[in-house]
């Protein structure tokens, strides 16, 4: 945390910045240890707080060691805010923009008087960007715990089952074996289902010449794993097993030139043009890959409008699909860390097509 904050105040300072108003939950998480879920943090040159309710003090205090923890609740968390700004004479306030409400931030108006609020640019949130070591430890021990999980379906999974049944079961194991929770619902998908790239399970069963699509992840120490495997049940079409292969080589082609330096949209536009060469361009329409870390979803994003360059400490997915209505769809996703000279991938489950 202390780091964090070191990031933290030294982009203040470059950008003349005199304090910074922390609102995201994992930010809050990020910047102080807080898990709670009612808190906001204030961020000074000399001085950092973090402001709660009755509720969470205690927490808060045993939690965020070198935080001045104070109860205020509701609107006096916004006095406590600008009297401090006051006492320490910030001119300036930064807020995070892509998170506070508007109706939070017409709060902050009528408090700021002569302190200028300025929105982020979601510099407090770019921090999380370059993962520390017991970060990376942590996204790496729920990558491993989630290849665990996908080992244990692969030996019960088979036709009749439902895929409500089959994302059960996954969720009981993993939580069974340390996971925390779930980085997000787990996606189970069969059949025509899995032409739907965020379907949700439901009572269909399982039948032969299924595709099966598995995307899921769970947390630990807070982190995010996120990984998607597609097996088949029993021999699929002729159709299906083409996809599989174009998938599984656009993501091999991405993964190999994945290293710091290279542009995001570089990366994306590699796995893409791989599938718009064998003829599936439209049934690919989504984002190759994306951050993760405390939140499954973050930045940076690998995307035909991803922006800057991948750099040594980020952490990834690449994630390729192909979407044919009706009939079934593939996505297989790994999770990498981008090291000095490259990658490491965090996943290690089978990608050769799995016959059950």
């Amino acid at each position: 945390m202390k780091e964090a904050i070191k990031k933290l105040r030294l982009s203040m300072e470059k950008k003349g910045i005199d304090a910074s108003l922390i609102t995201h939950s994992e930010n809050i998480r990020y910047y102080s240890g807080f898990t709670g879920s009612s808190a906001i943090v204030l961020v000074l040159a000399s001085e950092k707080y973090l402001i709660t309710d009755f509720r969470y003090v205690e927490q808060a205090q045993a939690q965020c060691p070198g935080f001045k923890v104070i109860d205020a609740a509701g609107v006096k968390g916004f006095d406590f805010v600008f009297d401090r700004c006051k006492e320490f004479e910030a001119k300036s306030l930064w807020f995070e923009e892509s998170t506070i409400s508007y109706m939070y931030y017409s709060r902050l108006v009528e408090r700021a008087a002569t302190i200028s609020l300025l929105a982020d640019g979601n510099e407090i949130s770019k921090q999380r960007l370059i993962k520390s070591e017991d970060e990376i430890s942590n996204i790496k021990k729920a990558a491993q715990l989630a290849d665990k999980g996908f080992t244990h379906l692969l030996g019960i999974i088979k036709t009749g089952m439902t895929e409500r049944e089959i994302a059960l079961e996954l969720e009981f194991f993993l939580r069974r074996n340390g996971s925390e929770g779930l980085a997000f619902p787990i996606i189970a998908a069969s059949g025509p289902n899995s032409a739907l790239p965020h379907a949700e399970p439901s009572d269909r069963k399982l039948e032969q010449g299924d595709f099966l699509t598995l995307d899921f992840g769970c947390r630990i120490g807070g982190y995010c794993s996120d990984m998607t495997r597609t097996i088949a049940i029993g021999e699929p079409c002729e159709k299906l097993r083409e996809i599989y292969e174009i998938t599984l080589e656009a993501q091999k082609k991405a993964l190999g030139i994945l290293r710091p330096g290279i542009s995001c949209k570089q990366v994306d536009k590699v796995a893409r043009d791989h599938i718009n060469s064998n003829g599936y361009g439209e049934n690919f329409g989504h984002g190759l890959g994306h951050g993760v870390g405390l939140h499954v979803h973050e930045e940076p994003r690998l995307s035909p409008m991803g922006e800057g360059e991948l750099q040594a400490g980020m952490i990834v997915t690449v994630e390729p699909g192909i979407y044919l209505p009706k009939l079934g769809g593939v996505r297989i996703e790994d999770l990498v860390a981008i090291t000095s000279d490259g990658y490491s991938n965090l996943v290690t489950s089978i990608k050769d097509l799995v016959i059950i």
